[in-house]
């Protein structure tokens, strides 16, 4: 073994450093040694940031800007086993010539040349070689009159190139299988995919994606967008509006909070950007001048309003290669600034349609009142509410902060940031002492929080719970103060704990919903076995020394009875299983297991269907009785069918 060399005062002495460090790695070698600084984090396909949905959704925006080109109306998208896709399009296809180096070298492609690709998403010449690298087999075929070229490539090494007559319709077919080296044990969710190709057809009307041939398509824009995507109906029909490089659509619904969807050249941007505050910003201006004798704030002119922007710039600055947040100051270099472009649009448009629709902006003053009313009977209770969180000390009490938050200025792991919203000291000491303190925080409530179905949001003030966690959150005024990306509950996996996560849902449902439908809210999962082979498993036993052997055994977290039943077959003889009844009992070290790289979320979701109210009536109303009733029929039913199976 080496020895380390100290110097007089020991310090180490400083490690040898010689051309032989000095590293060269090729276009692909790169991508695939740091493949976050090109498609954000990895996953395994459970959450819809995850990066094969990246890998998907850089691939299709290259076949929609073929569209936007007007050059090929139709996206053939097919996913076989979850694992493989091919994604067809019928636009010009790539330049034959150059098809190895479009999809094997960065910063090569088609759209530095803006005659070609004026108002393009992919402008990094990056993309396709992302995918590429990270892919275990990937396949590139480009037909263009009568002729197809095929290259394919096994984690971005070129494995073969033929070219070849083809009676097929110009366009590009690209294929690739994730690399499960990267991406380990991932699958492809269908609901978050079919949510990503609507996206793209609200802002592509007249394309037609297939999806494993099932026919997605809009015929409204972000009309159908707010339509397909509000769980409140809205109180009056939605105002959408269209100009050259820019749609939006508004109205609102009997809701609190704010909704917004914002877009930019057919990109989902869900942080928000430049366009998205200033479509905030001027719309609440508009509506403010139109009803001028009010003087309403614009917090009640925003409160349950429902709106999406989509604008189309040239060459768009994004936040990062992931391009969720929109960066751009102008529309297009040395042109006007997007926010005076947006205004311009708004102060016309929505101004002379309110003035054309009497009956909808009585309808919209009707619910601006409202709000203005209930905001200043809670004034002073929501006065009285911010004093109190911070005399009770935050940041010693309730919460125990991380270092690094979603709206932080600066920093590259803002995305990371969670909070754990935990029960009794117990759980949230094991948390505590197991987390990252630098991206995870941690909540602790005292007992059961209280249901909030049905009740104003004066209890959000009166409730010591609900006002610290809402000021924890800093979530008063809306999202775009959220200290953290992912609010995740972290119950017991007992009865008591489901009914805090239900508690806590309502509250998120009743006051925020955005929370959730911005894709805000996760259920910790966390192993309810933990099955070990007791043979290995001897501790206590002293060697010759007298020191103890630590002991090397295999232990196996199961998630599910199901896991357990696997985990005791393949830890046979003599398996040790150990039932965890509570957050509280697992210890630190066996915490950071769950709560470290490998963590397994489960996000909330809430969608048209859902009918959240009659959900939310039925389970967390005051019929008890009915609830009672249905319980005690399904105990009846689940006992028959186990004697029948008897």
């Amino acid at each position: 073994m080496e020895e380390n060399i100290f110097l007089d005062n020991n310090i180490p002495a400083p490690v040898e450093y010689t051309e032989d460090n000095i590293r060269h790695l090729n276009d692909m070698e790169h991508i695939r040694t740091r493949p976050g600084m090109y498609i954000g984090k990895l996953g395994d396909g459970s959450q819809n940031d995850d990066g094969i949905y990246v890998l998907l959704k850089e691939v299709i925006d290259n076949s929609i800007d073929e569209f936007k080109m007007n050059s090929g109306k139709r996206i053939e998208i097919d996913i076989v086993d979850n694992k493989s896709v091919t994604v067809r399009d019928y636009g010009r296809g790539i330049p034959q010539g150059k098809l190895i180096e479009a999809v094997s070298m960065l910063n090569t492609g088609g759209k530095y040349d803006s005659k070609a690709f004026k108002k393009s998403v992919g402008l990094n010449g990056v993309g396709l070689k992302a995918v590429n690298a990270t892919s275990s087999r990937f396949e590139a075929r480009s037909y263009r009159e009568g002729v197809v070229r095929i290259a394919t490539f096994e984690k971005g090494i070129l494995t073969s190139d033929r070219t070849e007559k083809s009676n097929d319709e110009n366009g590009t077919y690209i294929s690739f299988t994730p690399d499960n080296e990267l991406f380990v044990n991932y699958e492809f969710r269908a609901a978050f995919i079919e949510n990503m190709l609507r996206n793209y057809t609200y802002l592509n009307t007249g394309l037609t994606i297939l999806y494993n041939g099932k026919r997605i398509l809009s015929r409204n824009g972000l009309a159908d967008l707010l339509t397909d995507n509000m769980t409140s109906e809205g109180l009056y029909p939605i105002i959408h509006l269209r100009g050259e490089d820019i749609e939006i659509a508004i109205t609102h619904a009997e809701q609190y909070g704010e909704e917004y969807y914002s877009f930019v050249n057919g990109q989902h941007t869900p942080q928000g950007g430049t366009h998205q505050s200033a479509f905030k910003e001027l719309v609440a201006a508009t509506i403010h001048d139109f009803f001028t004798a009010k003087n309403f704030e614009y917090s009640d002119i925003r409160n349950g309003i429902v709106a999406a922007i989509a604008v189309n710039v040239e060459e768009p600055v994004f936040e990062s290669q992931t391009k969720v947040k929109l960066g751009s100051l102008y529309m297009s270099p040395g042109g006007v600034s997007v926010k005076k472009f947006i205004g311009d649009f708004i102060k016309v448009e929505l101004d002379n349609f309110l003035h054309k629709n009497p009956d909808i902006s009585e309808e919209m003053l009707r619910k601006i009142t409202a709000s203005e009313k209930e905001r200043k009977e809670l004034s002073g209770l929501a006065k009285q509410a911010r004093e109190k969180a911070k005399k009770v000390n935050l940041h010693n009490r309730k919460l125990r902060d991380c270092r690094i938050h979603l709206n932080d200025p600066k920093g590259d792991r803002q995305e990371e940031s969670c909070i754990f919203i935990t029960e009794g000291d117990s759980a949230s000491g094991s948390i505590t002492k197991s987390r990252d303190t630098n991206t995870q925080a941690v909540f602790s409530l005292r007992g059961k929080p209280l249901n909030t179905y049905g009740l104003s949001r004066a209890v959000v003030y009166q409730n010591e719970e609900f006002n610290l966690l809402q000021a924890a959150l800093n979530i008063e005024e809306g999202l775009d103060g959220l200290r953290y990306n992912k609010v995740i509950v972290a119950t017991d996996a007992d009865v008591d704990g489901m009914h805090i996560r239900l508690l806590l849902i309502t509250f998120f449902l009743q006051f925020f919903p955005e929370l959730i439908k911005k894709g805000h809210v996760y259920i910790l999962q966390t192993p309810l076995f933990r099955v070990r082979n007791k043979r290995k498993a001897q501790r206590g036993k002293k060697s010759a020394d007298g020191e103890k052997q630590k002991g090397d055994f295999e232990t196996i977290y199961c998630y599910s009875e199901e896991e357990r039943i696997k985990a005791i077959e393949k830890l046979s003889p003599n398996p040790e299983i150990t039932r965890f009844k509570g957050l509280g009992e697992i210890s630190p070290d066996e915490f950071r297991n769950f709560i470290g790289p490998d963590i397994r979320l489960e996000r909330v979701s809430m969608h048209k269907d859902d009918k959240v109210d009659d959900l939310l009536c039925y389970y967390m109303g005051k019929n008890s009785m009915e609830r009672q009733n249905f319980i005690i029929d399904n105990l009846v039913v689940e006992e028959d069918k186990t004697d029948e199976e008897n």
